[in-house]
């Protein structure tokens, strides 16, 4: 009774957010940070998959979101918008509340297809040889994309917004939004069902010891391959959520920065532990929206007490000293992470019982 409880109480939260946004008592900026705490979340959840519980080091996790990202893009377009490269909507956009799940899921299963490709050379290769060939392979689907010039090319996407448009013009509700949080929830549902089965008791003797697992008859490939696949799917589905909520994709927005980015909120969170997944997205997408506000600030600051000549600005580069530099002291003074290995059921017992599955 108690667990049903809890997830009622999740889902209401849910049921209040969007609820806010309807009635304009958040606005869309705040909004907008609700949504990259979610897609977030996704991200540093499905890599904690492969670099957490199975003790890979895949560096390339942007590369499949930018697969993600782009089909669903073009798809939904396709389908539902009008476009000057693609002509007239094969499908009535009133379709767009009914075919833009099937198109994200879709877009899932391809970048899930792209995973399984990168996991075949994963069979006989572990540490900085598998950062590598991901490494690799999040450039080759930038350059890829960058040399097509039917997407844009290195201009980049865009025409999402009329397909959101669409849906709002069927029903006139915050769909990101609800589109956001299902994604959300659904993820780490899977991912904590996934992580519980026989395939996560399997990839977590792969962390262990991979020779140890083979000799008690593990399928350390199988189990390779499904924790990938698991993995870059998840990444793909919030490539397709992200490029909906901004309208516009570029191929430069899924380079290493952004796969460094989810290393972080991997590594900040604790290895094989997806409550800390959750906590360090939100904690890393709050620092990363203060700091929009905090750097012009010190900007102002220090030219007001003439330490900076007027021609220097500080700009959101300085983002990129002061995320290494954190996960610097982390590494110094924590460098398990803010939760270690441990799930919330470790250090709260009572929650154990939410934890269960029949």
């Amino acid at each position: 009774m108690q667990k049903y409880s809890f997830n009622i109480g999740l889902w209401a939260l849910a049921a209040v957010v969007v609820a806010l946004s309807q009635f304009g008592a958040l606005d869309l900026y705040i909004q907008s940070v609700i949504m990259f705490i979610g897609i977030n979340i996704i991200l540093s959840s499905s890599l904690n998959v492969v670099n957490g519980y199975m003790g890979e080091f895949s560096c390339g996790h942007a590369g499949f979101m930018c697969v993600g990202a782009y089909v669903s893009s073009v798809l939904s377009v396709l389908f539902f918008a009008q476009d000057k490269i693609f002509g007239a909507p094969l499908l009535p956009p009133e379709l767009a509340p009914l075919g833009f799940p099937i198109i994200v899921l879709f877009s899932g299963l391809v970048a899930a297809v792209t995973g399984l490709i990168v996991a075949i050379p994963s069979f006989k290769t572990r540490g900085d040889y598998l950062a590598i060939i991901t490494i690799a392979a999040n450039y080759m689907v930038i350059s890829a994309i960058e040399n097509m010039a039917s997407v844009g090319g290195p201009r980049g996407f865009m025409g999402m917004k009329r397909v959101v448009n669409a849906m709002t013009d069927v029903v006139d509700i915050p769909w990101m939004m609800i589109w956001v949080i299902l994604g959300t929830f659904m993820s780490v549902w899977m991912i904590r069902r996934f992580v519980s089965s026989t395939y996560g008791k399997g990839i977590m003797s792969i962390c262990q010891d991979e020779v140890a697992a083979e000799i008690m008859s593990v399928n350390t490939n199988k189990m390779k391959m499904a924790a990938f696949m698991l993995s870059s799917g998840l990444a793909g589905i919030a490539g397709a959520l992200f490029a909906h909520v901004l309208g516009y994709v570029n191929p430069q927005s899924f380079n290493i920065m952004k796969s460094t980015e989810c290393l972080v909120m991997v590594y900040l969170g604790g290895m094989a532990s997806l409550g800390g997944s959750v906590i360090s997205a939100i904690f890393f997408t709050v620092m990363l929206e203060l700091l929009r506000f905090i750097i012009p600030a010190i900007d102002t600051a220090l030219h007001f007490v003439n330490i900076l000549p007027d021609s220097y600005h500080l700009s959101q580069v300085w983002k990129w000293v002061l995320i290494p530099l954190t996960l610097i002291l982390l590494m110094q003074f924590r460098p398990e992470g803010i939760m270690g290995n441990k799930e919330l059921s470790d250090l709260f017992p009572r929650l154990k019982k939410f934890y269960k599955f029949k």
